[in-house]
Order: C-alpha cells, then sequence, then structure tokens
C-alpha cells in the first residue's frame, strides 16, 4: 500500500478513536452506573466483532481456532477485568466529573505505565531514552493535578487521579498479554472471545447490583453515543491491529498522536470545553513522554501474520 494511503488510514483511526472519548462524556451525562454501560458495550462489540470473525474463517480461513482451552478462558477472565471492567468503571466514573479533554491526556499515560510494568517485570530492559519520557510523561500528570488552576473544578483534581487507574490497568493488561498470549489466539478473536466473557460476567453484576440499563425506551443522544462509542472502537481496534500487520507496529504506535490530539480537540469543539494553559502545557508534555517512551522494535501485543 502507498505511504500516503497508509498514513491516511492512521489519521483517520487516530480521529475515530479519539472521538470515543468526548462520546463517552455525552454517554455518561444522564447518570447512567459504569457497569450497566459496561455490559450494553460489550454487547455491542460481540454483535460487531462475530461477523467479523465468522467473514475471516470462512472467507481468508484465518482467525481464532475453535478449540477453547482452560488456559484460553483464564486468558480471556484476565483481559476482560485489566482490559474493560475495570479501566472502563474507573474511566466511566471519572469522564462524568472532569472535561473530556483531560480525559484524553489522562488515557495516553498508557505507554508510560506499559513501560514502568514491564521494566518491574523484567520484560523491557531500562534505556535511558525512554526513562525521560516516563518523567515527561509523569511530568504531565502532576500539572493537572497540581495548579489550582488546570480545571475548571479545581476541587474535582482528584479524579485524575483516580482516572489514572484505566493506564495503570491497561499497562498490566499489556505485559499480561506479552507473557501469557496463546500462540493459537489472534487479537481479534481475543477481543471477541474476551467480550462474550465480559457479557456473562458484566450482565449479572450490572443488574444484581442496581446498575442495570433499559435500552427499551426511546432513544436519546446518550445511547445513541453508546452505540456509537462501541462500534467506533470496534472499527478502530480491529483496523489498528491490520495497520501493524501492514505497516508495522513502530509506525502503528503514532496513532496514539492522533488519538490524544483528537480527543482534546474535538471535546473542545463539541463539548464547548476549555482549557487552562496548564493543561496545554500538560497535554505537550504528555506528547513528548508518548514520542520517547514508544515502543523501537515490537511490540508488547504479540501481532500474527494472520490478520485481515
Amino acid at each position: 500500500m502507498k505511504q500516503f494511503g497508509v498514513i491516511l488510514i492512521l489519521v483517520v483511526m487516530g480521529i475515530v478513536w479519539g472521538a470515543t472519548i468526548p462520546l463517552t462524556k455525552v454517554v455518561v451525562s444522564t447518570g447512567y452506573q459504569p457497569l450497566g454501560l459496561i455490559f450494553w458495550q460489550l454487547v455491542f462489540s460481540v454483535i460487531v466483532l462475530a461477523p467479523i470473525a465468522l467473514v475471516r474463517r470462512l472467507v481468508f480461513g484465518r482467525g481464532q481456532q475453535s478449540t477453547l482451552t482452560s488456559q484460553t478462558l483464564v486468558y480471556f477472565l484476565v483481559i476482560i477485568f485489566l482490559g474493560t471492567l475495570i479501566p472502563n468503571s474507573f474511566s466511566y466514573f471519572s469522564v462524568a466529573q472532569l472535561p473530556a479533554g483531560v480525559m484524553s491526556i489522562v488515557i495516553a499515560s498508557v505507554p508510560m505505565f506499559t513501560l514502568i510494568i514491564a521494566l518491574a517485570l523484567g520484560i523491557e530492559k531500562p534505556v535511558m531514552v525512554r526513562i525521560i519520557g516516563v518523567v515527561a510523561s509523569a511530568v504531565a500528570v502532576v500539572l493537572l493535578i497540581g495548579p489550582r488552576t488546570s480545571l475548571p473544578e479545581p476541587e474535582k483534581a482528584i479524579y485524575v487521579v483516580v482516572a489514572l487507574v484505566a493506564p495503570i490497568s491497561y499497562g498490566f493488561e499489556a505485559s499480561y498479554i506479552a507473557l501469557r498470549a496463546p500462540k493459537h489466539l489472534d487479537p481479534v478473536g481475543t477481543l471477541l472471545g474476551a467480550s462474550v466473557m465480559g457479557v456473562f460476567i458484566a450482565g449479572p453484576l450490572a443488574y444484581f447490583s442496581g446498575a442495570w440499563i433499559d435500552l427499551n425506551i426511546e432513544w436519546q443522544a446518550p445511547e445513541w453515543a453508546l452505540l456509537a462509542s462501541s462500534i467506533m472502537h470496534v472499527f478502530a481496534y480491529t483496523s489498528y491491529i491490520w495497520l501493524v500487520g501492514v505497516a508495522g507496529v513502530v509506525f502503528s504506535s503514532q496513532i496514539a498522536y492522533v488519538v490524544t490530539i483528537a480527543g482534546v480537540m474535538i471535546s473542545a469543539v463539541a463539548l464547548n470545553e476549555t482549557y487552562s494553559t496548564w493543561v496545554w502545557a500538560a497535554l505537550a508534555l504528555m506528547l513528548v513522554g508518548m514520542a520517547l517512551v514508544q515502543p523501537r522494535t515490537k511490540s508488547v501485543y504479540p501481532v500474527n501474520d494472520n490478520t485481515v
């Protein structure tokens, strides 16, 4: 594929992914509880992913193997908790209190925590340039929490700390995948399998905790935003996996910049959010940190050659 076409796809994917953050802000505007939102997000993901997996298997002869082992089920269980239930619960809770643009910056700290955890587990070796990137990202977080002028409502700075649980959880997920990913599973099959398991976990939890959401109503903006963000996330994720196979992980990792900038800019325009100088400084530092921390040769996520 020509270089311009690959770059265009990366930019479009990044914008789509970034747009899911302000959409999430719309979703929580009615007071919907995280577990109920997560359940329906997983249902929509399964509805979108199942046909994709079927086409890949029947038309291309590719995709995950049909055998499910205890190792695979445990893998799905860990992925659904570290990759969805835990981070999304804290993200939904935090985005209800924070500007969506600030959440975009917080989520951008995933590479920082991924590297820190990978270093602690011995998956990565310490490199000074990447350590500097971690420090830059950490300073960006401090700028969001510290100066009393960084947030429209300074007393809500504590929610930035709460929101950090999400990128920390993603960091643990990345390291777990690097250490325990079954060789017969590809990323699309993993996402589908984990989503199916998540439906059966999140559903009862939402119902018995009182967080159940009845979508058998006249849909308004929050319901449509939930559907749109779920579909857009699946599209962006599967497209990202495809891009890794076509252009390599180092080039594909550049999508993180587009996601972060798009999340901030779309939030500013669509939600009329305004940010202080401290927030813009935090964004700049986070982008610098991402540039220094990003993978140089390989991805934490194993990507097979059979992605479509």
